[in-house]
């Protein structure tokens, strides 16, 4: 064919492929740009909890949403420093903390006590060094009316008593043991701090002065505290659990758990487990842009009313 009469770009793949054709030698294939080199980057492995090793404080540890969690941490291999008034099942606790991967060390306190929580505090950093996660777990409940009306005059109210112990406990607790673990994990270069709020924190509910005003503390708080904090790389956050069934739970009448899964949008009553679960993801690497939140762990309850 004459050079005239030759396709422009037919001539041009000619040329290149005359200019780089080496003898004797497999000819390289020539990339246009409508034929481009498919570049494809190494799958990434998922991201680990980087939770190995951490100590995690968890306060109200022995049982239920607490004891959940610490086996939930455990699993992962981390230091699981467990906290409680209680003492009756502590040893078995130590054994399926052990069984789960995790080591134990546990201490006998009442978060209310001020320097029984600074004495814990510095008692665990003498032991493993550091404190990298906390978890404000325990609380409890003393139900009553504020004022409950018959006829003409109270029949009962709720006592400084009834309220006093629950705000020492639920919110107070809250306080003495963050304040004493805050000043090692600046000292640690960070840490997370989970409080377990609930939803009728958000909700309110009757017959629950005293614990609903302890719960929208701890909402207040962490919130406060994730301002102050979070320049130290701490992380603060809360969980508002909904209808879980613990054993204090399962203990009610049957006929108000009915009711209680009745309010729920996805029908059911929540685990232990459930509430477990947040608490790992929001103390791991996964979750190291969440601050200042509050993750509600109730099937739909805050959604549903």
């Amino acid at each position: 064919m004459p050079r005239s009469e030759q396709n422009p770009a037919a001539e041009g793949v000619s040329q290149l492929v005359e200019d780089t054709t080496v003898p004797s030698a497999p000819q390289p294939r020539e990339f246009t740009p409508i034929d481009p080199p498919v570049v494809r980057e190494p799958r990434k492995p998922a991201r680990e909890s980087g939770l190995l090793g951490k100590v995690v404080v968890i306060t109200g540890a022995v049982a239920g949403i607490g004891r959940a969690t610490a086996l939930r941490f455990a699993e992962e291999g981390a230091r699981i420093a467990a906290w409680d008034v209680s003492t009756e099942t502590a040893p078995q606790l130590e054994s399926a903390i052990k069984r789960a991967g995790g080591e134990s060390h546990f201490q006998a306190l009442d978060v209310s006590d001020a320097s029984a929580v600074e004495s814990a505090a510095a008692a665990l950093v003498g032991h493993w060094g550091r404190i990298d996660v906390l978890i404000n777990n325990a609380g409890i409940v003393r139900d009553a009316q504020l004022v409950k009306w018959n006829g003409g005059s109270p029949e009962s109210i709720m006592s400084e008593d009834v309220w006093d112990s629950v705000i020492g406990v639920n919110l107070k607790g809250v306080f003495l043991v963050t304040r004493a673990v805050v000043p090692h994990m600046i000292k640690g270069g960070g840490g997370v701090i989970l409080s377990a709020a609930s939803v009728v924190g958000l909700l309110g509910n009757f017959g629950q002065t005293n614990y609903v005003a302890s719960k929208a503390g701890v909402i207040g708080m962490t919130r406060t505290w994730a301002r102050e904090l979070g320049k130290y790389k701490i992380r603060v956050n809360a969980v508002a659990p909904g209808f879980i069934a613990t054993d204090m739970v399962r203990a009610m009448p049957p006929k108000i758990l009915e009711g209680m899964v009745a309010r729920t949008p996805l029908g059911r009553a929540g685990t232990s487990e459930d509430v477990a679960n947040t608490y790992f993801w929001l103390a791991s690497d996964q979750a190291s842009f969440i601050h200042g939140a509050v993750i509600s762990v109730d099937g739909g309850v805050v959604i549903g009313t």
